[in-house]
């Protein structure tokens, strides 16, 4: 890959003894960070007796995940073992021929036009969920908003894609996601140093699972009595109708499962973080404000609109740097390969954090800094930039997502302001998806 090779046997450089696994889960961002800082674009580590390559720099990135990838598999590694026990063999779990299949199956109903005809479910249910904000708005009571944006996308998902309105349920789901992100961790120390703690998070687990599985097979119950299955000119077309026939029931089941979760968690998360960011940077608010009184007025936005809602944009895709919905890639290797002039053995773990590339500071200026203007001109280097992953394996919902954020903050941005409440501790916890700690408790103010 590069004109120069390491001596034989050499390995890239890193710690000199074996990872300790507690630290490394207590703090993962820490951890990925401080191995980029201290040993460079590549680095190797041991953790529980394996060695773990992690990449740094977007040229080796897109080796693994594109001009290479026949080489890579999701299979073995730690991202397949913590989804595969939720999500079973769904679009983000499976592999090789099942993962083709599935793509091309899944693919029609996440194209650019397809995503662009969502826009009304999209501000019809942003405009229900302020609605719901009525009495907050007036009794000034602060709001976990993770939990309202969790239950907005997940409306918006299971209408848009699934031809199935949740209703009531989006709360529920909420705090069910929040138990299995909980569980779902990485790094497990051993030994375990709290294992009656880890019995009762098993038990929290498995019946935020099931009802997980429930909600699944209540969406798919649903469209079925609706007549999905049926020929198109017989239902109305929706991408669950076009599974029901295809696939029996365990595989319909994880496939609901696979694209409720990925399709609602990421951008509620999204959405989470920009708003907050928003708050930090109330010179951007206001900028995205003038935008949005300048393109709509008092109209709510179509699809039509997002050309000129530039500011909207911008604002999640700098927010999508800061704080990547995913912040960890990994992949087995198949077989021998060479990377950054160094042997990687078959059966190789090879890890690519998303965190450290967006805040890698020989690609950006003021890393750090939320400067959604960046994008403006953006001319990124490939594979540096990854929210939604990259190569062949790129998320398939990365249009409905944009979308979808960009319509969801101009409606929010032209009729309330979101403060967070005074004192309230933000903090990134790096679980399956990058998500607040404590939450981001805000109270909703008039505009």
């Amino acid at each position: 890959m590069t004109a120069t090779h390491a001596p034989a046997g050499t390995v890239p450089p890193g710690p000199d003894t074996a990872v300790d696994m507690a630290r490394m889960r207590a703090d993962p961002l820490a951890f990925v960070t401080g191995m980029h800082r201290t040993y460079g674009d590549i680095t190797s580590h041991v953790s529980e007796g394996e060695r773990v390559y992690m990449l740094h720099r977007p040229d080796l990135v897109r080796h693994v995940l594109k001009d290479n990838t026949a080489n890579y598999t999701k299979a073995g590694t730690p991202d397949d073992a913590m989804l595969r026990q939720l999500l079973g063999n769904g679009l983000l779990t499976s592999d090789g021929a099942d993962w083709a299949r599935q793509r091309k199956q899944c693919a029609p109903a996440f194209r650019r036009t397809a995503v662009t005809t969502f826009d009304g479910i999209i501000t019809e249910e942003t405009e229900a969920l302020l609605e719901r904000w009525r009495p907050a708005l007036a009794d000034g009571t602060a709001l976990s908003l993770e939990h309202h944006l969790s239950s907005l996308t997940l409306a918006i998902l299971t209408r848009a894609v699934l031809g199935v309105d949740t209703g009531a349920v989006g709360d529920g789901f909420g705090r069910a996601v929040d138990t299995v992100n909980q569980s779902m961790v990485q790094y497990v120390p051993t030994p375990d140093p709290d294992p009656q703690g880890t019995a009762l998070r098993r038990r929290q687990y498995v019946q935020a699972r099931l009802f997980l599985q429930l909600i699944a097979r209540t969406v798919i119950a649903s469209r079925r009595s609706a007549g999905g299955g049926q020929p198109p000119e017989q239902a109305a077309a929706s991408l669950l109708d076009a599974l029901i026939g295809r696939l029996d029931d365990e595989e319909l089941r994880d496939q609901v499962l696979t694209l409720v979760m990925a399709g609602h968690e990421t951008t509620a998360k999204t959405l989470t973080w920009t708003l907050y960011l928003l708050d930090r940077h109330p010179a951007e608010a206001e900028r995205i404000r003038a935008e949005v009184d300048a393109v709509l007025g008092d109209r709510t936005p179509t699809a039509a609109d997002l050309p000129g809602l530039v500011h909207c944009r911008r604002a999640v895709e700098e927010a999508m740097r800061l704080y990547p919905p995913a912040w960890l890639i990994s992949r087995r290797a198949k077989g021998p390969d060479t990377i950054g002039g160094y042997d990687i053995p078959a059966g190789a773990l090879v890890c690519i954090s998303q965190w450290v590339l967006h805040r890698h500071p020989g690609y950006w200026d003021r890393p750090d800094a939320y400067v959604p203007d960046r994008f403006a001109d953006a001319d990124l280097p490939s594979h540096l930039y990854l929210p939604f992953g990259g190569g062949e394996r790129i998320c398939i919902g990365q249009h409905l997502a944009l979308v979808e954020a960009t319509l969801v903050l101009a409606v929010l941005m032209r009729a309330v302001r979101l403060e967070l409440e005074p004192g309230f501790p933000v903090e990134p916890e790096a679980l399956v998806t990058l998500r607040p700690k404590h939450g981001m408790r805000m109270t909703v103010r008039p505009r």
